[in-house]
């Protein structure tokens, strides 16, 4: 097919790298790494899959120059010693053997780093954290800024010798060297503090001291915060400024955004557009006339091949795009760009597993992170024939996976459409993106000849039986919560009340004011949906309140979440009660308790959204009905307990493992 994208499949030339596209798989912390610091085969599998997906070049996430004092992540990949480059080597042969280039980014954390992993106080420019509560830092010495400069040039030896094709420099995102240039973390009053100048040195010095071990035509890109988001911090007029004391060894700017203290503007919220930082880019790019990287949410290949014909940068970033789909690059190529699997943001499986809770990587919507697709290299050996009872994303994923491998699959959806809550929630502006997957997932199914789908259709156990299962899936879902709170029932989307569960509000979005300046607004639940009635009003001027009955709002919430709607909630000076209990539901106000104290929260628009809870309003009955029978029956996501998109996902795509326990692969 004729691939329409003639910006982005032109190859680019930097110096003695020649990418053959302009798309890049940008650095991004994954937890694979061995406990040595020495790079995985696991780490190597993942990478290969994005080479096979046809990327141009791949930017290996974050190495430590200097461990332990600077390492960052449980699992960090180190190369301050020779014995990481074999492996390396390995790696950079893999990815070489399909076309793709590669580059490794070198990086100290700084006060990033943290000592209940270094049993080291960490370091910075000065005694400021990187980050709101965390540790103190002790003030690099002059000599021991000196000794780390030399590290960088070494470890840029080390991945030169190791079959790297150019190195990147990362002078962003809250680490060593961007704590130095930063306003927000440098209050040296020495030679590298104070001026822009001064705060720019330590990261000229290292640029010369890695051109001097790397040679003239060795690729150095560098990774910048070009606007940090920040009080008082570095802003995109300030970049363009510091940028002239050391960009004379750069050839490339991959041009990021954000700090520690904005991660919403780093690991990109899901409300942000597509390219939304192109501003950024082009800005230093005119400045400088160097090329530059862009990135941020760029998941459509339209907005991707604009940005390269606008000449804003000259090569596409990408980072969870490609964690949720390898292939992009060649779905593009080839004229299949509906099949994309477009990465939602949701920052669940990249950023929540890894940073919040320091697990591997995983992804929402793509269950075989590491394996791409060569379970479809798997089929049945005998006839077996799957019955998927509900259409939502785990249940379209248990139906595809079981097709793709041969079952005769039947999937029965009560709706008269698919893809369940997922659906509904992306109707909220800001969760629009969040309608990609089960579009795509649609998209998968339709292309199955031996997947049967029957809208509008409620499963019954004659129909069930008369489609003759070896399996049954069932994955029927949630309901809201709606616990047994005096007139919590008698009140709650009902005609005519001022009181709404979440699935009320979408139903009537249209009702609601774009202007609610005056408008009182309560809601009652402080989770990931009790917040996205707050993040819907709150910048339309309502008077928000967000009653939650634990210690913390959003204490479930991925960093980059939280970090967003603690900002929104700040900035729109949205009412927290923490701690604070719901006793009684009125017309037009919420009775609730805290400390003891009962008070009435008045609202023109009250929210009750407490969670969801399992439906599986057949399970038991076709339990009992086969209870004698070798039919398997399972049930998945969130009709075994109200979860999120990523459990149910993973639950649809382990059928692969009940095919293989039934010996049917």
């Amino acid at each position: 097919m004729k691939c329409n994208y003639k910006n982005i499949f032109s190859p680019l030339t930097i110096k003695n790298m020649t990418m053959k596209n302009r798309i890049m798989m940008t650095p991004m912390g994954t937890n694979y790494g061995e406990q040595t610091g020495e790079m995985s085969f696991l780490h190597i599998n993942y990478y290969e899959q994005r080479a096979k997906g046809g990327v141009g070049l791949i930017m290996v996430e974050n190495a430590s120059v200097d461990s332990p004092l600077g390492s960052n992540g449980t699992t960090q990949i180190r190369i301050d010693h020779d014995n990481y480059m074999p492996r390396f080597f390995k790696l950079c042969e893999t990815v070489h053997s399909h076309g793709a280039c590669i580059g490794l980014q070198l990086n100290h954390a700084g006060a990033s780093a943290q000592s209940k992993r270094t049993n080291i106080q960490p370091v910075s420019a000065s005694n400021i954290p990187s980050k709101e509560g965390g540790e103190i830092p002790r003030p690099l010495t002059k000599d021991e800024i000196y000794a780390i400069v030399k590290k960088y040039g070494e470890a840029a030896a080390r991945a030169q010798a190791s079959g790297f094709d150019c190195i990147e420099i990362h002078a962003g995102h809250s680490y060593l060297i961007s704590q130095f240039l930063s306003p927000t973390t440098n209050v040296r009053t020495d030679e590298f503090g104070g001026s822009p100048e001064n705060r720019a040195r330590f990261a000229r010095l290292v640029l010369e001291e890695v051109r001097k071990q790397v040679g003239p035509m060795f690729p150095i890109f560098v990774r910048l915060s070009a606007d940090e988001f920040m009080e008082h911090g570095n802003t995109l007029d300030d970049t363009l400024n510091y940028l002239q004391y050391f960009q004379e060894e750069v050839d490339v700017f991959d041009v990021s955004a954000g700090l520690n203290g904005s991660i919403q503007y780093q690991i990109d919220a899901n409300y942000l557009e597509d390219g939304w930082r192109s501003y950024m880019a082009k800005a230093v790019r005119e400045k400088y006339g160097k090329p530059c990287v862009t990135m941020g949410n760029i998941r459509d290949p339209r907005v991707a091949d604009d940005i390269l014909a606008r000449g804003d940068a000259d090569i596409i970033g990408m980072g969870r795009g490609l964690i949720a789909d390898p292939c992009w690059v060649k779905k593009v190529a080839t004229g299949h760009e509906d099949e994309l699997r477009k990465c939602i943001s949701c920052n669940i499986g990249c950023a929540g597993n890894r940073i919040g809770v320091n697990r591997p990587i995983r992804c929402t919507i793509n269950p075989t992170v590491n394996d791409g697709a060569d379970y479809k290299k798997h089929k049945i050996n005998k006839p077996c024939n799957v019955v998927v009872i509900g259409g939502g994303t785990a249940g379209l994923e248990a139906a595809c996976t079981a097709a793709e491998v041969g079952c005769t699959t039947f999937l029965l959806e009560k709706e008269d459409h698919l893809g369940g809550l997922s659906v509904e929630i992306s109707k909220i502006p800001d969760k629009k993106r969040l309608a990609d997957f089960p579009h795509y997932l649609q998209v998968r199914a339709s292309r199955l000849n031996n997947l049967f789908i029957f809208k509008g259709q409620e499963a019954t156990l004659p129909m069930i039986k008369a489609l003759h299962p070896n399996i049954i899936v069932n994955a029927t879902g949630s309901n809201p919560l709606l616990p047994p709170i005096k007139g919590l029932h008698d009140h709650i989307d009902k005609e005519g009340s001022k009181v709404a569960s979440i699935s009320g509000m979408i139903n009537h979005l249209a009702d609601y004011p774009e202007d609610c300046t005056g408008k009182k607004v309560a809601v009652i639940g402080g989770g990931a949906v009790g917040l996205d009635v707050v993040e819907y009003f709150a910048p339309k001027g309502a008077e928000v309140s967000i009653v939650e009955m634990m210690p913390a709002i959003g204490k479930d919430l991925d960093p980059v979440s939280k970090s967003g709607v603690n900002a929104l909630m700040k900035k729109y000076k949205v009412n927290q009660m923490p701690n604070t209990a719901l006793c009684e539901v009125k017309a037009d106000s919420f009775l609730v308790k805290a400390d003891g104290e009962e008070k009435d929260l008045p609202f023109d628009y009250g929210f009750v959204c407490l969670g969801m809870r399992a439906n599986a309003p057949i399970l038991e009955e076709i339990r009992e009905v086969y209870a004698d029978t070798n039919v398997e029956i399972i049930n998945i996501g969130d009709s075994v307990r109200a979860r999120r998109i990523i459990d149910g996902v993973q639950e649809g795509h382990n059928i692969l493992r009940v095919l293989s326990d039934m010996e049917y692969l």
